[in-house]
């Protein structure tokens, strides 16, 4: 055990208050902080997908799986060996919605049309909230250093991104398509999702420019690879997603001081002037076209066709409450309902396209407002702990709230990214993954700064006031 403490840094408890932790090396850190590991996917590479409520798996299913009981079984052994668990009571009230609703996805498993397919997905999900806990609990007497588990993040959108590079030079099918009326679109598909990773490396690259967390030239130029990267997807929803999320970063960065405000109104009077003279030049008509990919009203107003999947899950919740089940439910269901061949492309139809309407059809409508209240309870906790006071030493209380803060972007845009897209229902996926370590990295920023602003006596049989104590 002593070797296991040396290669983890458990021997290494920093008094709260104390100087800040030192930054890792790329092995170190993920050797340290395994839940990051699952930011990877891992990327999976075929040209076809794979249908796992008829059976159906190959060996990257087999890889996938392996990653997460790896991470997941890594959470559990030092959570197993640890001399206590300390939970602060302001984070429990946030993991024990996470929690429920892991149970309510594994009940849906006695209702769900793929038994086998929920109870593996629901075991997952119950499985990341134990690497969260894990992650907390190893933060709350040894924090990482949180603006770089941030640019960690980036690193692996960046290095994501390069895979799905090299396959567009490999196999260009397995990461791009060609739709009509929009053109080639460079999705990254099971690779890694494009639309996803690259506002990830901007949104990171902008905070850390916005609040000099590293030199500005690396800042922009992850920026402008990113924003390559956006531009290739040909998406609207991560378009929308990413202007929303960079308005909200500019907004709070130009609040801080004057001089940020007065920074602030420049670039966007500059921004403003600069879009009139495009406008005018390429016409108003012209550029709604090019957003809209040439689509018509019919396909805009329905939202692409999802619409008629939102219809059908809210008056199937009507008389079934309780939902489809977890991941296999919709899947299987709405094929049914519409009897479509066993060849259509269960991508497309797998999911109904948005996480809300995804946990609805999961788990019903209770489900629902758990998840609600959970994301409520979060933003509501890290709000609190961005304004309060800490005890920590000023480099450790900057780095805590801007660990938060940016999370919350991040946060912010997987949110309105979501409403549209697939990658937040069901583990294994990457975007699924960033979610859920975004959540872990605010739990554990706030449960560190919930230490030491009650005293910092994280090891005293007290503890902290009201918190979980498992010896």
């Amino acid at each position: 055990m002593n070797q296991l403490a040396h290669w983890t840094g458990d021997h290494l408890r920093e008094a709260p208050g104390g100087p800040p932790p030192r930054r890792l090396s790329v092995f170190k850190f993920f050797l340290r902080y395994p839940i990051f590991l699952l930011a990877f996917g891992p990327p999976v590479f075929r040209t076809k997908g794979v249908d796992v409520t008829e059976g159906t798996l190959d060996v990257w299913s087999f890889l996938q799986v392996g990653l997460f009981f790896a991470v997941a079984g890594w959470a559990i052994l030092r959570l197993s060996t640890a001399q206590s668990i300390l939970i602060p009571g302001k984070i429990r009230s946030v993991l024990k919605y996470g929690f429920l609703l892991s149970l309510l996805f594994m009940a849906s498993t006695l209702y769900s049309p793929s038994r086998v397919s929920t109870g593996a997905y629901s075991i997952l999900y119950f499985l990341t909230w134990v690497c969260i806990v894990e992650f907390i609990n190893d933060a709350y007497r040894n924090p990482p250093d949180w603006v770089q588990c941030l640019l960690q993040l980036r690193l692996i959108a960046l290095l994501l991104f390069v895979l799905v590079l090299a396959c567009l030079a490999i196999d260009p099918v397995m990461v791009m398509a060609i739709l009509p009326g929009i053109g080639i679109r460079l999705s990254g598909n099971a690779v890694a999702p494009v639309p996803f990773i690259c506002p990830m490396m901007m949104l990171v690259s902008a905070y850390a420019f916005l609040y000099s967390l590293e030199p500005r030239k690396r800042s922009v130029f992850f920026f402008l690879i990113g924003l390559a990267g956006v531009l290739t997807t040909r998406s609207r929803g991560c378009e929308i997603s990413l202007f929303l999320s960079l308005s909200i970063l500019g907004i709070a960065w130009a609040t801080a001081t004057k001089r940020s405000a007065y920074k602030f109104i420049a670039a966007l009077s500059a921004l403003v002037l600069l879009s009139g003279m495009v406008v005018a030049v390429f016409g108003g008509e012209h550029i709604w076209k090019t957003f809209n990919r040439g689509a018509s009203a019919s396909n805009i107003e329905s939202f692409s066709g999802r619409t008629e999947m939102w219809k059908f899950i809210i008056h199937y919740c009507m008389t079934h409450p309780q939902g489809m089940g977890y991941v296999a439910g919709f899947r299987l269901v709405f094929r049914n309902y519409y009897s479509l061949t066993t060849g259509t492309n269960l991508s497309q139809l797998g999911t109904a396209h948005n996480t809300l309407f995804d946990i609805l059809a999961g788990a019903g409508w209770l489900a629902l407002a758990v998840y609600l209240i959970l994301l409520a309870k979060l933003v509501w906790l890290a709000w609190r702990f961005i304004r309060k006071q800490s005890r920590l030493n000023p480099a450790d209380d900057s780095a805590s709230r801007h660990g938060i803060r940016c999370s919350l972007v991040l946060l912010f845009y997987c949110f309105v990214y979501g409403m549209g897209a697939t990658e937040f229902l069901a583990p294994l996926r990457a975007g699924f993954n960033y979610e859920y370590i975004l959540i872990a990295i605010i739990l554990g920023a706030c449960a560190r700064m919930l230490a030491v602003s009650r005293g910092g006596q994280v090891f005293s049989p007290s503890g902290p006031a009201k918190g979980l104590r498992i010896k």
